[in-house]
């Protein structure tokens, strides 16, 4: 069985289109567990998702404890934590299924994300995203839940980098893949102001948590690394090729990246120390993300 696992807060915009996708999967309904784990939504949320399962579980405050609180829940053998503003291709479970059985070595699986958005800021975004395939920038998504268990889940006091932290533990019991099926980010609402408040929220405990926690592990200052992140990410693997036949989307990339790097080097002078994070009480809701960068 696979326990899909989802965090929830006011999202009732989002959670039945990623709901309905999962009901939707060529995968056996039967073999497949929705636990929806909600952050005391005050609109119609939890009715929604009642529509589709009733393990419906109330848990804050941040997203890494509301998916520990659905594993403890979950009966599957293997885990998927998708956000509900996420939408999956009809064969992701089954392909996630298939390779990680036929692949002793394999713990977890990545599987390639595609971001819809509007206009112009929507389409940088997803040519950005679609360089990320199972690079060091990248977070494991499946995954078997005893080695979830065994690394002892979501570090409870990350709330950003919290999946490139559970990535690097896992990855000491074994291989992380990646499949050809996709899902959909539905970012239809993020807009480029609300975009930079939400790395500006996330960069600072990242680099109080995260770069403390592993600043002698090699994967991990790949990903914090600006050659790596604002160059080698999008060049390597012959990936070069994209970027010359996209040459304006991938000018406002790099210019974006290189403002997102500018904001993670002032924050390490602790320049933002002072700075209110309005994003912070949005935290869970249908703008989460996938990974930091």
């Amino acid at each position: 069985m696979v326990s899909v696992i989802i965090p929830t807060i006011n999202s009732g915009k989002t959670v039945s289109m990623c709901l309905n996708s999962i009901k939707n999967q060529t995968y056996p309904s039967n073999k497949i567990e929705i636990i929806v784990v909600d952050k005391y939504s005050t609109d119609n949320t939890i009715k929604m998702a009642r529509k589709y399962t009733n393990k419906i579980f109330s848990k804050g405050p941040e997203r890494q404890i509301q998916r520990n609180f659905g594993v403890q829940k979950s009966k599957g053998e293997y885990i998927l934590f998708l956000d509900c503003d996420m939408t999956l291709s009809k064969n992701v479970i089954e392909e996630c299924c298939k390779k990680i059985l036929n692949d002793k070595k394999l713990v977890g699986l990545n599987i390639p994300e595609r971001i819809i958005g509007k206009g112009l800021f929507g389409k940088v975004r997803n040519f950005e995203r679609s360089f990320y395939d199972n690079t060091s920038v990248d977070a494991v998504r499946f995954m078997r839940k005893d080695i979830f268990l065994k690394v002892g889940g979501f570090d409870s006091e990350m709330y950003a980098a919290e999946d490139w932290d559970l990535d690097r533990k896992i990855r000491k019991f074994g291989n992380i893949g990646i499949i050809t099926s996709s899902l959909s980010h539905h970012e239809e609402s993020v807009t480029l102001q609300k975009y930079l408040k939400k790395k500006l929220y996330y960069i600072k405990n990242m680099n109080q948590v995260y770069v403390k926690k592993y600043q002698n592990d090699e994967r991990a200052k790949m990903q914090t690394d600006f050659k790596y992140r604002f160059f080698f990410v999008f060049v390597e693997n012959g990936k070069w090729r994209k970027l010359l036949m996209h040459p304006i989307l991938a000018a406002l990339m790099f210019g974006l990246r290189f403002f997102i790097g500018g904001m993670f080097f002032l924050s390490k002078l602790n320049v933002f120390r002072n700075v209110d994070f309005p994003y912070k009480s949005k935290v869970g809701n249908n703008e989460n993300r996938n990974n930091v960068g």
